[in-house]
């Protein structure tokens, strides 16, 4: 089996693949918290870590230990896509993951990956398997919490997902309409835009919030759970492979 780690902003998802089925899923607050459960270890023969966080070397360091086939996802790893991304080094590792997972469902097909989480990122794959990037930016916690941090007087608000007012006749209203229908209006331009250079373009939606946008969304997406894990899955296997012989 396959231990796939995806430590993200906001907390770090341990996957179990038995080939390219989830075994276990498990989730933890911080990095540090899954070194506290080596059973995890003990089920898998290889390991990939993603991290969009700096000083997880510990959390190699040890998980190498169990599993001496591990690997750290990074700028020189190969993967099937051909990444044109000017500041490779800088990219990542969950923007790359995540268009290696939809290129495995739509594979030499314009794909616009759309990560809605901690941000929303917009990572977008040619029809020749070439990833050129996207765009960042906040997502909807982000940018509730930055109205509270960046003014005086706006409350933190709380995401509420069954709020759907477009004019807030309130202070906590007119936030979450800001910041939640904003977010979709944001995402349906995006994907407009896209659509405008590359009509056949596949819009694929993951995230923590996805199911709430997916609900949302004007424009025709499908929406893909598990995306990044998938993806650093693949790129395992793609290694594994190609280090044969």
């Amino acid at each position: 089996m396959n231990l796939v780690i995806d430590i993200g902003n906001t907390r770090t998802k341990v996957v179990l693949f038995d080939q390219q089925n989830v075994h276990q899923t498990t989730y933890f607050n911080n990095y540090q918290e899954l070194l506290h459960h080596p059973s995890l270890f003990l089920k898998a023969t290889h390991c990939i870590i993603g991290s969009v966080v700096s000083h997880a070397d510990e959390l190699y360091q040890v998980i190498k230990t169990h599993i001496p086939a591990t690997i750290c996802f990074n700028a020189d790893t190969k993967t099937p896509l051909t990444n044109l991304y000017q500041s490779a080094t800088t990219l990542g590792s969950d923007r790359l993951a995540a268009s290696v997972g939809a290129y495995g469902l739509y594979p030499n097909a314009n794909v616009l990956v759309i990560d809605a989480g901690t941000c929303i990122k917009y990572n977008f794959t040619t029809a020749q398997n070439q990833y050129l990037g996207g765009a960042i930016s906040p997502g909807i916690q982000m940018k509730l919490k930055a109205l509270a941090q960046h003014t005086s007087k706006l409350p933190l608000v709380s995401p509420d997902f069954s709020f759907h007012q477009l004019i807030g006749n309130n202070t906590q209203n007119s936030i979450l309409s800001g910041v939640l229908m904003g977010s979709v209006a944001e995402i349906d331009g995006m994907i407009n835009l896209y659509k405008a250079q590359y009509p056949d373009v596949i819009c694929v939606l993951t995230g923590g919030d996805s199911e709430y946008l997916a609900k949302q969304l004007k424009n025709r997406i499908f929406v893909r759970q598990n995306l990044v894990a998938k993806g650093l899955n693949d790129i395992l296997n793609y290694t594994l492979e190609h280090s044969k012989g």
